[in-house]
């Protein structure tokens, strides 16, 4: 089972990516690990990356799909029924990318699941998020407080609010993923690999719909 999650920023795709890893046997694959593990690891992939990274420019789509490659060839992913993409691919390039890389591979894509959310939705999602200064623990001033306000609950540390979660910052993630990432969702359907699912509801819900989504029930 070969999967990738789509949808914009707060939509969930971690949490269901963690779902369907569970439910299938497969692994979760995000590029924010990927980018943690290089650079924390030192890689050459790393070191490239960083050099990018650290001067505020994008890292060329060569050096994550490289990322990529490495890590669907470790030994976890060769004996596991197969992986679920959270964070790959962004654009249609680095789609057209992943269907070479897989066809080398002589596999593909068993289905491409779009968790939707509306944009007012996601906005709240995404404000509302703590994370715990110590131990990164994730909480929501709506959905998830802590029992003390600003104060996290297993360890006492401060909450605080990432940068990427200010209001401002939301705006323009929501508006580079309508530019960059939507064109996908019209890939993957002329594909026949898309399918939706309704992100605007509790997690459970989602999770049994995206696994009915994957299963077929669900086709778009």
């Amino acid at each position: 089972m070969r999967l990738v999650l789509l949808g914009p920023p707060g939509a969930g795709k971690g949490t269901q990516a963690n779902q369907l890893s569970q439910h299938w046997q497969i692994v979760h694959i995000s590029t924010g690990d990927l980018f943690r593990y290089h650079l924390a690891h030192n890689t050459e992939l790393g070191q490239s990356a960083k050099e990018y990274m650290q001067s505020g420019r994008l890292v060329p789509d060569n050096i994550t799909e490289a990322m990529l490659k490495d890590r669907i060839a470790q030994p976890d992913v060769l004996e596991s029924q197969g992986f679920v993409l959270d964070g790959f691919p962004r654009t249609v390039p680095q789609g057209l990318a992943l269907d070479a890389l897989l066809a080398a591979r002589h596999e593909r894509l068993d289905r491409v699941v779009l968790i939707e959310v509306p944009t007012d939705a996601l906005v709240q999602r995404l404000v509302g998020r703590r994370t715990c200064s110590v131990c990164k623990a994730n909480y929501h001033v709506q959905y998830h407080p802590p029992h003390v306000e600003g104060i996290c609950d297993l360890c006492g540390g401060s909450l605080i609010q990432r940068d990427d979660d200010q209001l401002e910052t939301v705006k323009v993630r929501l508006a580079v993923y309508h530019e960059e990432t939507e064109p996908l969702v019209s890939f993957y359907r002329q594909a026949g690999l898309l399918a939706t699912v309704d992100g605007n509801q509790d997690p459970v819900s989602v999770t049994a719909a995206t696994i009915q989504a994957v299963k077929g029930g669900s086709h778009d």
